[in-house]
């Protein structure tokens, strides 16, 4: 019974006075166990039915058959539990419902006849049950407590003193318990009787509307009932105790029905918390017994609420705990009282599934004891049954005999029983159960009894066992002790039969040395095992041997070499004296003392160390014999070596003659030897390996050279011929080795990489001590605008300054004191220097106190090492000013630009120049104007040949001897010559035809010169005197910043002759500041004089005092400003670095040599997604950013998708896809930068579906290709962006937030080393998967205008270069060169490095910044030439002077157009008509050439080289002699080639004459003869058109490049032009955007996507009047590639000039010039 449910019952009471005056009706009905309550307010529903254990009608009289009276009542429940509680489990009985429903009726009654209830029922029958107990073995007691608990608080209803409130705790084993709770002891029922009387008075009652003595208070009545048995058989008395809790509940109500309000109200709401606490306790374990819960583990959320209310705390043990409980619910039949009612019944219905899991209340002890009695019975009982009951007797007999002999030590017990089981299974007994075995008639006559008795041996095993365990629990506690005891003494005596001593106290167990007796200790190889076992030696005989000797040994040891009989020690007392000790060993006995073996009886001394066979050792102590040796000997000194057991071993092995540290050294030497022979056989095989793995590698080495460089093996095996150079080769051959012997940048990223980290050190320490001066890496040239002081030249610089052709770059130190406002340049190693400096302040820091750092601080030079003096006035800039026209003379007046050494235009100077007579005085000025005197000047050919020596082809201005105070203030001396460093000849990006020594050998300048200068030019005789004027008139645009302002100039080569001027005050506002400086200049005429004002510049140097702090903070250079690696662009965004391939071996890139043909690539992108059908659309692409080439992915999740990729590109021999080896995306991201340096473990390779060669859609179709169709070549990719595991991909994407992705193709090319590889940057939004995604505005617009279709607009285009070059020679000294290995400091540690704030030092970056910077100081300087010239020109032509064209009289069209397009010096070339007139044979020559240039077509490759050509040498004035120089160049902007000859398709998609089609476009460099080439049918096949046998020729393999051309921001020029179609007389109108260096084509102005891309900077532009007059349409220009020439046409004439500006602005600005020279002409006649 122990897991028994709640028993409930439910009892109805009458009408009470209330509800019959409100005519109550009767709701509750009530069958057999089945309780239906009607709902009075719906009559018509179903009655709600409820099964409990009992249902009591008390509803009517008594005389009713039905009636349930209160002793019904207590027979059905009260005589149950008070059951229960004599059986020994606790009991609850509880009376639950609303207030007056009855339910301290049921609980107490009334004092009236048969009215009494529950609690006195109950205890009355428990008194009557005690007193007719007729055991005298049975005593009871019983204990009472009364408790109410009233608004959570607990009173103590019987003891009145305890009137305050009572602590309710709980006990760890008892549970919960009310503290300080009284518990009277009662004899009687009227004890109880009366104490019950006296709590009821004390409780609270009060009047309510519901009843007029409402309990406002639960009760609770425990009775204490505990039983005592004495067991007579035992003598062990047991008890049992049961708590009785009786509890008595408050009503549960509604303040509406009741009408509480103050007091009242407080009161029904504490009750109906503790109320509603019971209904949730109730209802957790009714839910956690229920059936779907039964089996189910506990959850932690299985939580009962007992504390929160103490009614339930104090019950917990009774709801679904130790206890047999029982519940009444009391119901109100009227129909007023209808919710309460069905309230109370649910309640009761949930209570019935609560199950209580009841024990019986006991000492376990007890309870087993009782237990193993009645299994002992029943196992009699079995042996009796089957006749052997004798046996069981016997038993039973030993048992008791076993317990009465007091004397007898019980542990004997389960001997006597082993005994008589041996017996039952054969074998023998022993002698002490003699009796037991007589009885038995014999041992086979018990086998016999078992064998015919089954399972008799099993019961009576189990007989045994169970009698042995009774022993044992009522063993008492002094036999417990006395045993305890016994087995003491056989331990003790055990361990010193060990040799293991205890105290005489039996205390701490452990070894003690006996202080007289002599003993034996343990010597042990651990150390901590010494000492540690004691054997005494007693008076007489000690024996020592084996366990297995016949007679017992005193000493018991084991081991191979011990005897059964070892030895004996004899140990004899010499009357009173010390005992003697003699060893005496046994036949055959190893046993060795002091080291000797000893065979015959020994006599032993305290300290000697005894063996006995091989593994014990001893010591022996003697403690009287050693005290009386001490007192004979107290000096004597202490063993220098301790005796323990590596001592006696060792003196063992020297007694038998063993020497082991000889062995041992032997031994050692031994393996040396070994392990020296077995390194060198390792050392040698190792050897072997390498060699043959060298071997094997140079092995392959060749194969792959032999592979990829099958033409460089064959050269090495073929004799090498002598090579008959010309002479122009042979120039070309100095002036290359000449640039590449002084080529510098590599060996300046050396220098970069190689002093990073002293850089980041210097930086670190100005840091650290709050110094505000930064460092920095620079790049300083010795150019015109920028030269080098002296003092950062290194010492062997300076002499080879006057030799070296190319001018000087070199690594400094840009020291920024942000404190002062100054910058410093220093030298690598005045940094050093400066560093040992700065770490010894450092290290000085720490130990001087902070005011000493302070004024440290404000050192600004002389200790502080950094700091250096700075002057007052800092260089603005230079500018520069030509005095061409004072060989005319004419004055100018010169608006020039002063520029920084950075290139940075700083502001305008205002210059005249003007020859004046010698005796001319210098007008009166006025007060605001300084006059100087006349400067005397002079030139001295020797030394100006010496400078042109020097300084040709580049300044080179010797200052050997110059010292820094000779120059004032001035920063930098000028220096000179027009033909000065271009960024091409800097960073080695062109080989130029013609060396630049040539230039002036034939200009017209020198042929003029050559001959008598008086009759050349009349003003300038030799030895004469000239006079000129140089004012400084204004400078305009300067910067507030510089404050006070004046400016300097010299003459180039005369640095130390400066005339300056006074300095202004600069308020960057108001009027420009008037100089006004006028120097007249003396110069007595010489060749080197005319040679300067034909060549040379006037240098002028503006200087200011600076007052603002232009640096920003110290992680300005963390992003270096992005610069173009193109001239004509800027770059917008980074290019990403190609994605690497996981499928493809890395090979060593071949480094790339010679460019052999480029190709423009135009590619679409395109990302499809599978649509409902099956079929993939492309996504839509949202182009609302304006910018070409770039688009943002619109994609759904979760749905399959292909990447797209078309090629698209002219058709070419060159050109040849094979297949697409790979392709990968990764590098996922939110933003548009990546940080490539990390491992990308999301890297992914797509599976290729499709790849080949197809035909363009309408769309991509243009009119060009229908006469010469471009290639289109497309594959198709499998994309899962799930397998990246990348949340960015996996995930809509939040608004404002675009993810970026970088996709790389390896595609393999014919004729190619290693595959070429094109990257994108993806730029893509994700959408859920059902979201309708809004068109893009451009796509409505395109919708809405109906030209295009949106699939074709859902693609991202990129335009990319491809260079197909020639494999480098690897062995050339500029591979082995770049080959080189050179140690990156900038990544290694320094102290203080993590101060910096992400301060990184430059590298790479400022290599190509500062290229880029020499590349705009030479346009500057080209710009300011060559705006003199077109001033002088300009000033010629008003005055009707000889203009520097000197046309001929018989000058036509074509010449004034080829001079003006060549742009001829503007010198005079009076002296150039006669020879004219006669025609010399090298003029002969050069009409031939230029006949040929002028039916010749343009050249792809090498019109490109002309153009770096003339950027690079610069000089317009000498163009048309490089022009006629160079016979394979045509000159640049002729207006009279007609497209016959340089756009053939043209004239074949206009007339048809295919005989005026001579010649096709040359991919070649050659000489103008023309050369025949294939038709181009071969052009037309979508695909290349294999090479038939005539045509092949040794193939060589070539190494492709393809970069991404970040696509300029910058518009030229944007509309529609119309283009010819070819083999019609149509005009096809398209879209065209200018962006340089490309021209894109689009369908229409709301077209997206790019369908044509012109490459403007291969491309020739071509305008001619007679080819408007011959195709008799206006506007028209062409435009001619190396594939195919078009025609366009314009709107307008303006519209057309704007077009031509857009594509070639030189060529428009030729046409103007000429233009406005023939309305001048005409105006003029």
């Amino acid at each position: 019974m122990a897991g028994a449910s709640v028993k409930v019952a439910v009892r109805v009471r009458p009408f009470n006075s209330r509800e019959m005056s409100r005519d109550s009706k009767c709701i509750i009905q009530m069958s057999g166990s089945t309780t239906t309550i009607i709902n009075p307010k719906q009559p018509k529903e179903t009655p709600k039915s409820f099964s409990f254990d009992y249902s009591y009608w008390s509803h009517t009289s008594p005389e009713d058959i039905n009636y349930a009276s209160q002793k019904q009542v207590y027979r059905d429940i009260g005589e149950e539990m008070l059951q229960h509680a004599f059986e020994g489990y606790n009991v609850c009985i509880f009376a639950y419902g609303q207030t007056g429903a009855g339910k301290s009726y049921t609980m107490m009654g009334k004092q009236e006849k048969d009215q009494q209830g529950i609690i006195p029922q109950l205890c009355e029958d428990l008194f009557s049950r005690i007193n007719d107990t007729t055991n005298d073995n049975m005593s009871y007691s019983v204990e009472v407590s009364y408790m109410e608990i009233y608004c959570e608080r607990v009173r103590d209803l019987l003891n009145p003193k305890n009137k305050g409130n009572l602590r309710v705790r709980e006990h760890p084993l008892l549970g919960p318990y009310v503290e300080d709770l009284s518990k009277l002891a009662v004899t009687s029922y009227n004890d109880i009787q009366d104490l019950m009387d006296s709590g009821n008075k004390a409780r609270t009652v009060a009047a309510t509307n519901m009843n007029e003595t409402s309990s406002r208070s639960h009760a609770v009545f425990n009775i204490i009932f505990t039983q005592k048995r004495h067991d007579a058989e035992t003598d062990i008395t047991t008890e049992k105790v049961s708590k009785i809790s009786l509890v008595d509940l408050a009503g549960s109500e509604r303040a509406d029905s009741t009408g509480a309000k103050g007091t009242r109200l407080k009161e029904g709401a504490n009750i109906n918390k503790s109320l509603t606490t019971l209904g949730k306790v109730i209802s957790a374990l009714a839910e956690m017994d229920s059936g779907p819960n039964k089996n189910k583990k506990k959850k932690k959320t299985d939580f009962i609420p007992y504390r929160d209310s103490v009614l339930t705390w104090l019950l917990r043990e009774n709801l679904g705990g130790n206890s047999r409980t029982a519940m009444v619910a009391a119901l109100s039949p009227a129909d007023i009282n209808y919710d309460e009612t069905l309230s109370t019944l649910r309640y009761a219905d949930r209570a019935k599934q609560i199950r209580c899991n009841a024990v019986i209340n006991e000492d376990p002890n007890n309870k087993l004891i009782r237990e193993l009695k009645d299994e002992v019975t029943r196992l009699r009982d079995l042996l009796h049954a089957q006749g052997l009951g004798d046996i069981a007797d016997d038993v039973s007999d030993l048992e008791n005999n076993n317990r009465d002999g007091g004397g007898v030590d019980f542990s004997q017990a389960p001997d006597n029983l082993s005994t008589v089981t041996n017996a039952l299974v054969g074998m023998s007994p022993s002698s002490s159960l003699s009796a037991l075995s007589s009885r038995a008639a014999s041992v086979s006559s018990l086998h016999e009894r078992l064998l015919f008795a089954p399972g008799s041996e099993e019961a009576i095993e189990r007989l045994k066992e169970t009698e042995k365990i009774i022993a044992e629990l009522n063993e008492t506690w002094e036999e417990k002790l006395r045993r305890t005891e016994a087995i003491r003494m056989e331990r003790e005596a055990l361990l010193a039969e060990m040799g293991v001593a205890m105290r005489e106290d039996g205390g701490t167990l452990g070894v003690f040395s006996p202080k007289k007796t002599p003993h034996l200790v343990n010597l042990n190889e651990d150390p901590l095992m010494s000492e540690c076992l004691l054997y005494y030696i007693k008076d007489g005989l000690t024996r020592v041997g084996r366990e297995d000797a016949e007679r017992r040994q005193d000493i018991v040891l084991s081991g191979h070499f011990i005897k059964e009989k070892h030895c004996v020690f004899r140990s004899d007392s010499r009357g009173g004296s010390e005992a003697v000790v003699t060893l005496e060993p046994c036949e055959g006995a190893d046993t060795y003392v002091n080291g000797k073996k000893v065979t015959e009886p020994s006599i032993l001394r305290s300290g000697n160390r005894i063996i006995m066979g091989k593994s014990h050792v001893f010591r022996f102590n003697h403690p009287e014999q050693a005290r009386q040796e001490r007192e004979r000997t107290p000096c004597a000194e202490t063993p220098s070596e301790p005796v323990d057991w590596a001592f006696a071993q060792r003196e063992l092995l020297e007694k038998q003659g063993i020497d082991m540290k000889q062995e041992m050294e032997q031994r050692l030497q031994e393996l040396e030897d070994q392990y020296r022979r077995e390194r060198e056989e390792a050392t040698y095989l190792l050897e072997q390996q390498r060699l043959d793995y060298e071997s094997k590698l140079e092995a392959l080495q060749k194969q792959m050279d032999s592979r990829y460089f099958p033409e460089t093996n064959e050269e090495e095996d073929e004799a090498e011929d002598e090579v008959q150079w010309t002479e122009r080769e042979c120039e070309l051959a100095l002036w290359a080795f000449r640039k590449w012997k002084w080529y510098q940048f590599t060996s300046l990223r050396d220098q970069l990489w190689g002093n990073a980290i002293f850089l980041k050190e210097a930086n670190a320490i100005s840091v650290e001590l709050k110094k505000k001066v930064q460092f920095q890496f620079v790049l300083l040239t010795d150019t015109l605008y920028s030269p080098l002081p002296p003092d950062l030249l290194p010492p062997e610089a300076a002499q080879d300054r006057e030799t070296r052709p190319f001018p000087r770059t070199i690594v400094a130190v840009e020291v920024q004191d942000q404190k002062n406002g100054a910058t410093h340049y220093w030298t690598l190693e005045k940094l050093r220097q400066r560093l040992d400096l700065m770490r010894e302040m450092y290290d000085r820091a720490a130990e001087l106190p902070s005011s000493v750092i302070e004024d440290c601080d404000n050192v600004v030079t002389g200790g502080d090492p950094f700091y250096d003096r700075f002057p007052w006035f800092r260089l603005v800039g230079r500018a520069f000013v030509y005095l061409s026209n004072l060989l005319y003379p004419v004055p100018l007046v010169h608006r020039v630009a002063v520029v920084s050494e950075k290139g940075e235009v700083k502001g305008f100077l205002r210059v005249a120049v003007q020859a004046i007579s010698a005796d001319e005085e210098a007008p009166d000025y006025g007060s605001g104007v300084r006059q100087s005197g006349t400067a005397k000047i002079s030139f001295d050919d020797q030394h100006f040949e010496k400078f042109q020596s020097e300084s040709c082809p580049v300044a080179g201005l010797s200052r050997s001897g110059t010292s820094q105070e000779e120059l004032r203030i001035v920063e930098g001396q000028g220096q000179g010559a027009d033909a000065g460093p271009t960024a091409d000849e800097v960073n080695n990006n062109t080989c130029s035809a013609s060396p630049a020594e040539g230039l002036l050998l034939d200009s017209p300048e020198k042929t003029a010169l050559d001959g008598p200068l008086d009759t050349a030019l009349a003003h300038l005789h030799l030895g004469s005197a000239f006079t000129f004027r140089v004012t400084v008139l204004q400078a305009s645009s300067i910067s507030a910043e510089y404050a006070d302002i004046f400016c300097q100039f010299n003459f180039i080569h005369r640095h130390d002759e400066a005339f300056s001027t006074e300095p202004l005050k600069n308020t960057g506002r108001g009027p420009p500041l008037g100089f006004y400086h006028v120097q007249n200049i003396a110069v007595e005429v010489t060749r080197s004089f005319v040679e300067y004002i034909k060549s040379q510049p006037i240098v002028f140097e503006v200087f200011g005092h600076y007052q603002q702090h232009p640096f920003p903070p110290l992680c300005k250079d963390v992003l270096s400003p992005l610069r173009p690696s193109r001239r004509h662009f800027p770059r917008v965004m980074p290019l990403s670095k190609p994605v690497p391939a996981t499928k493809l071996s890395t090979l060593t890139r071949p480094c790339p040599g010679p460019c052999h043909c480029k190709y423009d690539l135009l590619v679409y992108f395109e990302i499809c997604e599978l649509e409902a059908n099956g079929d993939y659309i492309p996504a839509v692409v949202d182009h609302r950013g304006g910018m070409p080439c770039m688009g943002t992915f619109l994609l759904h999740q979760g749905i399959q998708r292909r990447i797209t990729v078309t090629l698209l590109h002219e058709t070419g021999s060159h050109i040849r896809w094979k297949e697409v080896r790979e392709l990968v995306v990764g590098r996922i991201r939110n933003t548009p930068e990546t940080d490539e340096s990390l491992i990308d473990p999301n890297i992914l390779s797509l599976n290729i579906l499709s790849s080949g060669y197809i035909r363009p859609a309408q769309d991509d179709r243009q009119f060009l290709d229908s006469d010469m169709p471009r290639t289109f070549y497309q594959f198709e990719a499998a994309w899962d962006s799930s397998m990246h595991n990348s949340l960015l991909l996996n995930r809509v994407t939040p608004y404002r937030e675009k993810i970026y992705m970088t996709l790389s193709v390896y595609i393999e090319m014919e004729n190619c080393t290693q595959p070429a590889v094109i990257t994108k940057d993806f730029c893509m939004v994700f959408y859920s998967r059902d979201a309708k995604l809004p068109a893009s505005r451009s796509i409505r617009n395109l919708f809405g205008s109906g030209s295009l279709r949106a699939s074709e607009s859902n693609r991202v285009t990129g335009v990319y270069e491809l260079s197909l070059c020639h494999v480098a020679d690897v062995g050339s000294p500029g591979m082995q060169r770049r080959r080189r290995r050179v140690l990156d400091t900038s990544v290694a540690y320094v102290r203080g490095e993590e101060n910096l704030a992400g301060w990184r030092p430059r590298s790479d970056s400022l290599i190509l910044d500062h290229q880029w910077e020499l590349e705009k100081l030479s346009l500057l300087q080209e710009v300011e030439k060559t705006r003199h010239y077109l001033l002088l020109r300009e000033k010629l032509e008003t005055t009707q002077r000889p203009g520097p064209e000197a046309p001929s009289p018989a000058s036509s069209e074509d010449s004034e157009s080829h001079s003006s397009s060549s742009a001829s010096s503007p010198l005079s070339a009076e002296g150039r008509a006669s020879p004219l007139e006669v025609p010399s044979e090298r003029q002969r020559e050069l009409a031939v050439k230029c006949l040929r240039l002028l039916t010749h077509t343009f050249n792809r490759e090498y019109t490109h080289s002309h153009v770096c050509v003339s950027a690079s040498e610069s000089k317009l004035s000498e163009m048309s002699v490089t022009l006629l120089q160079d016979p394979s160049v045509s000159p640049l902007g002729a207006a009279t080639l007609t497209p016959s000859s340089t756009c053939p398709s043209l004239v074949e998609g206009r007339y048809g004459a295919a005989d005026l089609r001579t010649l096709q476009p040359s991919s070649r460099l050659a000489s103008p003869e023309p050369e025949p080439m294939p038709e181009a049918d071969s052009k037309k096949a979508t695909s290349p058109a294999p090479v038939t046998e005539a045509d092949k020729e040794p193939q060589r393999l070539l190494v492709p490049d393809i970069q991404e051309i970040r696509v300029s921001p910058i518009v030229s020029k944007k509309g529609y032009l119309h283009f010819l179609e070819p083999h019609t007389a149509g005009w096809a109108r398209r879209f065209v955007v200018v962006r340089r260096p490309y021209a894109y084509l689009y369908n229409s102005d709301k077209d997206a996507v790019e369908r044509f891309v012109l490459n403007l900077s291969t491309a020739q532009v071509e305008y001619s009047e007679d080819q408007q007059a011959m195709l008799k349409t206006p506007n028209t220009f062409a435009v001619c590639t190396e594939h195919r020439g078009i025609l366009l046409q314009a709107a307008s004439d303006k519209d057309m000039h704007d077009w031509l500006y857009a594509f070639n602005p030189l060529l428009a600005g030729t046409i103007r010039s000429k233009l406005s020279r023939r309305r001048s002409a005409q105006m003029r006649v």
